[in-house]
C-alpha cells in the first residue's frame, strides 16, 4: 500500500452538519479498501482564482494508505459529488 494525501475544496454554503457527512462518506470510503491517517478541516479560505462562480471555499485534507487501484474509484466519487468544487489526490 503507497500514501497519499488529498484535498477537496468544497461549496462554501455547505454547513457544519454537510461538512462532517462529507468527512464520514469519505472516511468510510477510504477505510474500506485502505488506511485513513488524519483527516484534518481546513475551514474556509479566499480562492485564488474563481471557481464555478466561488471566490471562497472550505478545505478539507486526508492523509491514507491505500492500493493504487483504489484511488480510480476514490476520485470517481470526488467528480460525482455536488458539494465538491475540486479535489486532488497526490501519491506521498
Amino acid at each position: 500500500m503507497n500514501k497519499y494525501e488529498s484535498i477537496i475544496i468544497v461549496n462554501p454554503n455547505v454547513d457544519e452538519a454537510g461538512l462532517k457527512a462529507l468527512e464520514e462518506k469519505f472516511t468510510g470510503l477510504i477505510n474500506e479498501k485502505g488506511k485513513l491517517e488524519s483527516v484534518e478541516n481546513m475551514g474556509k479560505r479566499k480562492l485564488a482564482y474563481e471557481i464555478k462562480k466561488f471566490n471562497e471555499a472550505t478545505y478539507m485534507l486526508f492523509n491514507f494508505e491505500a492500493k493504487p487501484d483504489s484511488i480510480a474509484e476514490l476520485e470517481r466519487i470526488y467528480r460525482i459529488t455536488d458539494d465538491i468544487i475540486k479535489f486532488i489526490v497526490v501519491k506521498k
